[in-house]
């Protein structure tokens, strides 16, 4: 029988209410699962329940947390088939980019998932996404980091929050779905990566500077040149459209190079959440592509910002991180 680790970080899955409103509570989540009978049937493997030492509401998730969750996964990788990590939904999508790229040549499935309303809520979504997520982590189909939600399994450095309030919180605008749950689990198997037969290795992330700048109507870019400082190694824009930026980039060109002499690495990707950056299509993007910055394509905000954190960690030079940051490491971005 399979075997698979579910791994409480917090969340709204887990929360219970409070005077200050709903907060993880220790203890009472692994509680609530011996009340699931489902959880008992002969259909669901076998699972362990682990719980972090401190619970948190995904918005104060930070490298700390993202290390931690890639240590427990590294040292119990062989004691399991599979993992499902309780993940609030607010930051889900960066802490499961960062684990796609911790994680070098995973061969099990990781399934994040989590849940709009807590297990403690009448019509919670929790019981669901917790009972498929097992059921995916025991199948053995799928051999990456990936994220179920609202009967969608997505690869998890494609995925993004799109709704704060829909019980199908979020979406792969670039990427098809790689399962997609209804009466059977069909699994998309020509998008499923290829299983990696090699050692799991485990690249704990540096708590390296970097910053995200969007760019909107009437910005004055000036006030934020005091940001690119020597300290700053990556910089993530949220251009218009394909990575436009007013005037052709004017005002926002000398900031740039002024970065890229620091040694920091600027990569530009959409606001939109479907479609890729293409810098030099429009005269108001070429200045960006002149200046030096890296192109995004259709990565995700949350997975250019965990790769930055990845590549930078892995001791790469800034000139290589710009390389790399354009090509495919996890399945992150579409190949040109």
């Amino acid at each position: 029988m399979k075997k698979v680790l579910i791994l409480h970080t917090g969340g709204t899955i887990g929360m219970m209410p409070t005077e200050r409103g709903y907060a993880p509570v220790k203890g009472y989540f692994e509680t609530a699962l011996e009340d699931i009978r489902d959880l008992k049937f002969p259909e669901m493997p076998q699972w362990d329940f682990m719980e972090m030492e401190v619970l948190l509401d995904s918005s104060n998730m930070t490298v700390e947390e993202w290390n931690e969750i890639g240590e427990i996964i590294y040292d119990k990788y062989h004691e399991y088939d599979g993992f499902v990590v309780l993940h609030g939904t607010d930051t889900m999508a960066y802490t499961a980019s960062a684990l796609s790229f911790m994680l070098e040549n995973l061969g099990k499935p990781v399934v994040f998932t989590g849940s709009q309303i807590p297990m403690c809520c009448v019509r919670s979504d929790a019981r669901d996404n917790l009972i498929t997520s097992l059921t995916i982590a025991a199948d053995g189909v799928v051999n990456e980091v990936c994220l179920y939600f609202g009967g969608k399994l997505h690869r998890g450095n494609r995925a993004t929050k799109f709704s704060a309030d829909k019980l199908i919180a979020f979406h792969s605008f670039n990427a098809p779905y790689l399962a997609e749950a209804d009466i059977d689990i069909k699994y998309n198997l020509s998008a499923l990566r290829k299983p990696c037969t090699d050692d799991l290795r485990l690249r704990k992330l540096d708590r390296v500077p970097i910053g995200v700048l969007k760019i909107f109507p009437g910005i004055q870019l000036d006030l934020f040149e005091s940001m690119m400082t020597e300290r700053l190694r990556g910089v993530v824009i949220e251009t218009f459209g394909a990575g436009n930026i007013p005037g052709g980039g004017d005002e926002l060109i000398p900031i740039i190079r002024k970065a890229l002499a620091h040694g920091t690495v600027i990569t530009v990707c959409s606001q939109c959440p479907q479609g890729s950056v293409s810098l030099g299509t429009y005269e108001t993007s070429s200045g960006l592509k002149n200046a030096g910055a890296v192109c995004g394509w259709d990565m995700t905000t949350e997975a250019a910002v965990a790769k930055l954190y990845y590549l930078f960690s892995c001791g790469y030079t800034a000139d290589m991180v710009k390389v790399k940051m354009e090509e495919d490491i996890a399945g992150e971005l579409t190949v040109r």
